[in-house]
């Protein structure tokens, strides 16, 4: 393997109502869902079909109890709350307080930036779209994964990996590289502990919102490896590993090397080419730790007795990464991994030697710098209330508001793709995954589909007595490749089911 796998991100986004402070966040949500699928979606709006899902299955090897619960928890019931999905295969719907965006299944890093990138132009359009009914006050909407008032909302990745792997292996290997990864993905944050009371800037959003090393759950408890054993493909080939501890990224630079780093690491525990341990002692509190020094000169302790920077622990993976590559791959290895580890080696070198120069490449830094630049112009201590604003205007998703792209536009923020391949993203399924298919359907037959999911689409076809489903249990079929030609032949919907079931 590579840095290329089936992957995905789901990014809750923050949301607030303008000039009501007790607004319910789950009308504000569904308005913004329902005004983008009024507009966008063609005729019928397909449901999303909760038939196979199973979010109470844990890798552990048990199903959690529907009674003991959190009913956060429970993401295979419809509760009725506004739920799409669009032509470029991704989900829009509402996460209980939250409007949510899942990408499309891709399977390298710079895909996952951009459809993730298309998300954010989603859900800007579809702000602005709800701000236009008659009566409807403003609504704004942030990626980031804090309000500073103890609560928290997630950014996850989900990476498909062989079900033969040990999840021992999993928990051990990628433990550490968590609680260290942030010093490049981190996204910054004004504030510490959950409710942000105590003053001062750390690393990471999400840091302090984990409690446990391992477990199921993902808003109460929240562990740094989750064991969701939902893998939306075939059991008995794949496991879905749920990443919940990533912060929501603005820089594409981050999210890319966020994506691609883990994918590479995976690809090691797979093959079971790390052999060096560099398990943490205490991993909640080493994570809490390297987030609240900014500094990068807090050291954790290693079982073995080490004691290293987040750095140094990172360029262990590196290192090992590296090798794993060359071993494998040598001067075939393709561009993406040739680049990740690039950039890896770059940013981790820089991080050692001059941490602001990553500014133009890496959230935290750069809303470090700017924070920087105010308490200086202003003489503003850490506890001064403006700081969190300029923290929460960094997020705003509004290119004439949000600070990150103000920043952008001015050149100070490195990109890896243009306005038009992200605008194509927005409409557009990716090639390589099943996603193709349930995009290029939902496109073309939409009047015709009921429902649809991550493994499945279902059809509604004149003169049938039932719904057909066509199964989609292989994340790499229903590409462009398997099906391209067959759904621009068929003009109609049942046409094309009778050519697939035939």
């Amino acid at each position: 393997m590579s840095v290329r796998r089936v992957m995905g991100t789901e990014v809750e986004y923050g949301i607030s109502v303008q000039g009501q402070p007790t607004a319910n966040p789950m009308v504000a949500s569904s308005q913004v869902v329902n005004a983008y699928a009024t507009a966008t979606v063609r005729a019928r709006r397909a449901r999303w079909d909760f038939e196979e899902e199973s979010p109470l299955r844990d890798a552990r090897g048990f199903d959690m109890s529907r009674q003991i619960a959190d009913p956060t928890q429970l993401t295979d019931e419809d509760l009725g709350l506004a739920n799409v999905i669009l032509t470029n295969g991704a989900r829009l719907y509402v996460d209980h307080a939250h409007p949510e965006y899942s990408t499309p299944e891709v399977v390298s890093p710079l895909d996952i930036v951009r459809w993730d990138k298309a998300g954010e132009q989603i859900m800007l359009d579809a702000a602005r779209r709800a701000q236009q009914l008659p009566g409807n006050p403003q609504i704004v909407l942030y990626k980031n994964n804090t309000d500073n008032k103890g609560a928290s909302y997630g950014a996850h990745e989900n990476y498909l990996m062989r079900r033969s792997t040990p999840f021992a292996d999993i928990v051990r290997h990628l433990t550490p590289f968590f609680v260290s990864r942030q010093v490049f993905c981190g996204a910054g944050r004004v504030g510490r502990g959950q409710d942000g009371r105590t003053h001062g800037f750390q690393i990471s959003q999400r840091a302090d919102f984990f409690e446990v090393e391992v477990g199921l759950e993902t808003t109460l408890k929240r562990p740094i490896i989750n064991t969701r054993d939902e893998p939306h493909a075939d059991p008995e080939k794949y496991r879905r590993l749920h990443v919940i501890i990533g912060d929501a990224n603005l820089a594409e630079i981050a999210t890319y090397l966020k994506v691609g780093t883990t994918s590479l690491i995976l690809a090691m525990i797979e093959d079971r080419f790390i052999t060096r341990d560099l398990s943490v002692e205490m991993p909640v509190n080493a994570l809490r730790a390297v987030s609240h020094d900014p500094s990068l000169e807090q050291r954790v302790t290693l079982h073995d007795g080490r004691k290293l920077t987040a750095i140094e622990l990172q360029l262990e993976y590196f290192d090992l990464a590296r090798k794993y590559v060359e071993d494998r791959y040598g001067a075939d290895a393709d561009a993406q991994t040739v680049d990740v580890l690039a950039r890896w080696e770059d940013v981790l070198a820089r991080l050692e030697s001059d941490p602001m120069s990553l500014a133009d490449q890496l959230d935290w830094v750069a809303k470090l710098k700017l924070i920087e630049q105010y308490r200086t112009r202003d003489g503003l201590a850490w506890d001064d209330a403006k700081l969190q604003l300029i923290d929460y205007q960094y997020s705003d998703i509004r290119p004439e508001k949000g600070l990150y792209h103000r920043l952008v536009n001015a050149g100070r923020i490195q990109r890896l793709l243009t306005d038009a391949e992200i605008d194509d993203a927005m409409m557009n399924p990716p090639a390589e995954t099943r996603a193709y298919f349930r995009g290029r359907c939902l496109e073309k037959y939409a009047p015709d589909i009921a429902a649809a999911s991550w493994d499945s689409v279902i059809f509604d076809l004149p003169g049938r007595e039932s719904l057909q489903r066509v199964p989609t249990i292989d994340p790499l079929r229903g590409s462009k490749a398997h099906v391209g030609e067959l759904i621009d032949r068929c003009a109609t919907a049942d046409e094309l089911v009778r050519a697939l079931t035939r």
